[in-house]
């Protein structure tokens, strides 16, 4: 019997990710995505002491476009969610998808030292690391 690998969260997630001000319009938070793959928008800390939030598309989805808000007018604060549940870097990602399902997330940010590291979601950690 062999012993299993343990996959880290750190090993999965991913270290390029989006970051708004909670001030800036859902419009120019869209315009700003810079990776092709983005379903999230990480709202910065206004300073140490603050926590980050975070901006789901499904979040922009029914909460401006169908209620029929104007993306213009709608600053990123309003349809944050903060804080947000994070995972450790050295997490072992069965706890990670655990954590998921416990608490209805797809995706959240990987934080270490209460710094932004990453960003990590089922897709990743069923792609990249329980499929060798």
């Amino acid at each position: 019997m062999s012993e299993r690998r343990i996959v880290r969260v750190r090993d999965v997630m991913k270290s390029q990710f989006d970051v708004v001000d909670r001030m800036t319009t859902v419009h120019d938070a869209l315009k700003t995505m810079k990776h092709v793959e983005t379903k999230s928008l990480i709202v910065n800390k206004r300073h140490d002491d603050d926590e980050y939030g975070i901006v789901l598309i499904s979040d922009i989805a029914r909460k401006v476009l169908a209620k029929d808000r104007s993306p213009h007018r709608v600053n990123v604060y309003e349809i944050m969610s903060k804080p947000v549940i994070s995972v450790d870097p050295e997490m072992d990602i069965r706890y990670c998808a655990r954590l998921f399902d416990r608490f209805g997330l797809a995706r959240a940010p990987v934080i270490d030292n209460r710094t932004l590291i990453g960003i990590v979601s089922y897709t990743d950690m069923v792609l990249r690391g329980f499929v060798d």
